[in-house]
């Protein structure tokens, strides 16, 4: 086959742009070409072999008792109950992984809400019965767990968890208070779930006319396309529209989000942690000081964020700089459209200084439907990558729309697919499990390999320029923004855990300060209209637990890798294949100081400052050249 070159590619896919503006409004299931669903039969056949195989994990919870009492004072039987407790979880994620799939291709069929609930249920009922664990295997010093290694040599694979517990021993209760725990989070997803049903099935979202006559009705999926048209007054439309919407439930949406904050320092202060911040840090070994520095290190550079916003606004040739002009395409002629064939491609041709075996199993997940491509009615907004499940391959949910930032997306879900993919099968089931904190350094590392890919073989100015400030825009989105959401996430922590209560109008204020802070809305760098402050209320990660500054975190981390891989430094994809295997199997910050970067130092945050100025620096050359 000859190899078109990229920009080939995207004159191809320009020419196409009729067909990509359809992805936005969801086409039935029934129109989707099957090649284009995920095949969750990989799973299980049908719904009822999810059921039977349920009742299957659940019928052997009882015999968890029969370890009761022994864990500390027989290696055998210690080795046998965690044994157990693998097969146990292993069968969980399986079950629990296929409901909340088939759940989120449609979030509208109840039948599949109450799948996910019954597992829910199965697994708190669990957890309530291995509450004993943990009190027990506490009491095993490092020389007890040593000793128990020696005697059974099947212990050494759960080492790490054993000394981990250890350093968490002052976080660990007593059996009873472990089992009220357990109890307890059969309620601590409710929030979510709640804000997950509404947003993505009951909300009544908006349809507007366009200037040119057309229809469209602002799904999440709509908003995300047409927030970007290049027609200003549709933009401001759009968004009028959609913020106009979700703020009209603003009070119902200040309690959800309230009582997922309260659910924080619940599990907190029954954990004896100073703080909610703390206890979300803490399980993955990460100090709070990485998290602060993190916002600091930010707030000391909003200047450098400031120069990509005023950069944006000379390109629209704009005298005013507004939120809703920050999604517009920036270059005329240039739309970065992409067919979902083309997409591929791309990516596949991104990932090749990886190596074969990589871009070997990329190719595997293109083939055998591990994705699903096209948003339809009533799923899931957004894109993940599922990899819970250790003896089956990873799965990606997508709603792609045809854009550049799709392509972006999908070699980012690629990447957190190839780090499970890897993780499982490098390591045993009880260290598979990549640890939050580097969750999103393989998927933003791809996204690194992606638009060098594209700058390296494109020479047009106005497509570099696109593709320049598109990268511009990703950092702003997953740095800056991020930690932004991070700020406002341990602001509203600190305000409950000082007694304040959080209502929808507490929650709106204290973002419309965090947003105008870094957009400089009182410098005139980028007008924030009151509309847009609700913001906050659609936010799905923040009832992830303190997750979102590890974008940040994780975006400087991959910066770092990927110029190494990419100036081809001895060893670098070496290092980064064994960083992708190597699953939970130490601390977070070690793994990456393994893989060549110390995320204790301000140094990964100094060299993603130094790459974002090297890209306005080109930017600035080109317009130079131009006479913009």
């Amino acid at each position: 086959m000859v190899k078109r070159s990229s920009f080939l590619l995207i004159i191809a896919a320009l020419g196409m742009a009729a067909p990509a503006l359809l992805y936005s409004q969801p086409r039935e299931r029934s129109e989707v070409s099957l090649q284009d669903t995920w095949k969750l039969e990989d799973l299980y056949s049908t719904d009822q072999a999810w059921h039977e195989a349920k009742q299957q994990v659940a019928a052997e919870f009882d015999k968890l008792a029969g370890f009761k009492g022994r864990l500390a004072a027989s290696a055998s039987d210690l080795l046998a109950c965690l044994e157990f407790n693998s097969r146990i979880s292993r069968g969980m994620a399986r079950l629990y992984s296929y409901a909340f799939m088939k759940s989120d291709q449609d979030t509208r069929n109840s039948a599949y809400q109450s799948m996910k609930q019954e597992i829910q249920q199965i697994y708190t009922d669990y957890q309530a019965k291995a509450a004993f664990m943990e009190p027990e295997m506490v009491k095993l010093d490092k020389p007890a767990i040593e000793k128990f290694i020696a005697e059974a040599p099947g212990l050494k694979v759960y080492q790490f968890y054993l000394l981990d517990l250890q350093r968490r021993k002052a976080h660990t209760l007593s059996e009873k208070e472990e089992k009220i725990l357990a109890e307890a989070g059969l309620m601590a997803s409710a929030p979510y779930d709640i804000f997950s049903v509404f947003s993505n099935a009951e909300l009544p979202y908006p349809e507007i006319k366009l200037s040119d006559g057309s229809s469209v009705k602002l799904t999440s999926a709509g908003y995300s396309r047409y927030r970007a048209l290049p027609n200003r007054e549709d933009r401001e439309a759009v968004f009028a529209a959609f913020w106009n919407t979700i703020g009209g439930f603003q009070g119902t949406l200040g309690e959800q989000l309230y009582g997922n904050v309260k659910k924080d320092i619940f599990y907190a202060r029954a954990r004896g942690y100073q703080s909610s911040l703390e206890n979300a840090l803490d399980a993955n070994n990460i100090p709070t000081e990485v998290y602060l520095a993190l916002v600091d290190n930010v707030n000391r550079n909003l200047d450098t964020f400031h120069r990509y916003l005023n950069l944006r606004k000379r390109m629209l040739k704009l005298d005013t700089l507004k939120y809703s002009d920050l999604y517009a395409p920036v270059v005329k002629g240039v739309e970065l459209e992409y067919p979902y064939s083309e997409a591929k491609k791309l990516v596949l041709e991104a990932v090749k200084p990886l190596g074969n075996e990589y871009a070997g199993v990329v190719k595997k997940a293109f083939e055998e439907r591990w994705i699903d491509v096209y948003p339809t009615p009533g799923k899931r907004s957004g894109a993940y990558s599922a990899g819970d499940v250790y003896d089956a391959h990873p799965f990606m949910l997508l709603n792609y729309n045809g854009q550049y930032n799709d392509v972006s997306t999908l070699a980012h879900e690629i990447g957190h697919a190839m780090h499970s993919y890897f993780s499982n099968k490098t390591q045993p089931y009880p260290l598979a499990d990549y640890p939050t904190f580097v969750a999103e350094v393989a998927s933003t590392f791809n996204e690194a390999l992606l638009i060098d890919k594209m700058l390296k073989d494109i020479q047009d100015n106005d497509t570099r320029l696109s593709l320049l400030m598109n990268y511009l825009d990703n950092l702003k989105g997953t740095l800056f923004r991020q930690t932004q959401f991070a700020e406002f996430e341990l602001k509203i922590h600190e305000k409950a855990e000082q007694g304040e209560p959080l209502t929808g109008e507490a929650l709106t204020a204290l973002y419309a300060d965090i947003l105008k802070k870094y957009y400089g809305h009182d410098k005139g760098i980028c007008k924030i209209d009151d509309r847009v402050t609700v913001e906050w209320g659609y936010i799905p990660h923040f009832y992830y637990n303190f997750y979102v500054y590890q974008y940040a975190t994780s975006f400087t981390a991959s910066t770092a890798l990927a110029e190494k891989v990419l100036k081809k430094d001895p060893g670098a994809v070496q290092r980064f294949m064994q960083f992708i295997s190597s699953g939970g199997s130490d601390y977070p910050i070690e793994l990456l100081k393994k893989a060549g970067v110390d995320m204790t130092t301000s140094e990964p945050f100094t060299q993603t400052m130094a790459a974002m100025n090297r890209a306005m620096d080109e930017i600035d050359k080109i317009l130079n050249q131009k006479g913009s």
